[in-house]
């Protein structure tokens, strides 16, 4: 089974099936959630992971949480306050697919189920506890102010306006490549490696795959 078939079983596990409160908000988000996508993220959580040395089953959860707070991300981009996207991945929208109101409610449930996951059980033993904390943290950082939500916000407030090279470095620096710095963290950090060398040269690598990434995306929207 490769990386991306593993991540598609784990996602459909990780995501509830009925819900005391609404079927509905259940479908956004299943809909949302398992509906196709390049699983770049969880892909770097696994590399990055297998390459230090974790098991894969150490990085499952990992892997589940980025892609969900991905996903998340893409459907609170695609209504008409931000990008106001139709389509995603082939497909109406969530918001097109049920409604405005739902598809916030599914992206704010998708992050809560990320977290959860990396959260992990009460009964962890004192060194899973500490990579737990770890992971929590770091995918907190990547998607604040300082990462994924913040760049978007830049975004929205250069609109119409030209940016230097610097300020636009910087935007997909937080608006894409800082979640997919911290999926390559994440997988470092599951494999305990949580600072020195190996640390240093992950988040370079890291941070110059989310650029490479966004640069790539930005040309194919224009050719």
């Amino acid at each position: 089974m490769d990386y991306r078939e593993r991540i598609e079983r784990v996602l459909e596990r990780a995501l509830p099936l009925t819900d005391a409160g609404s079927t509905r908000l259940v479908e956004a988000m299943r809909y949302s959630a398992l509906g196709g996508g390049k699983r770049l993220r969880p892909t770097l959580v696994y590399t990055a992971g297998v390459a230090l040395g974790a098991p894969l089953d150490a990085l499952d959860d990992p892997a589940a949480a980025v892609e969900l707070i991905h996903v998340y991300s893409l459907i609170h981009d695609d209504l008409p306050a931000m990008d106001d996207d139709d389509l995603r991945r082939g497909r109406p929208s969530c918001h097109k697919a049920f409604d405005e109101a739902t598809a916030i409610l599914a992206g704010d449930a998708l992050q809560a189920v990320a977290f959860e996951r990396l959260a992990g059980s009460a009964d962890l033993s004192p060194d899973e506890a500490v990579r737990r904390l770890a992971m929590v943290r770091l995918l907190a950082a990547g998607i604040g102010t300082a990462g994924m939500a913040g760049g978007q916000a830049i975004d929205l407030e250069s609109v119409g306006r030209k940016l230097d090279v610097a300020a636009l470095q910087r935007m997909h620096r937080l608006k894409t490549g800082a979640l997919i710095e911290t999926a390559v963290l994440l997988g470092a950090a599951a494999a305990g490696v949580l600072s020195g060398p190996k640390w240093q040269a992950l988040q370079e690598f890291g941070a110059a795959i989310g650029l490479a990434f966004q640069i790539q995306d930005d040309i194919l929207d224009v050719t």
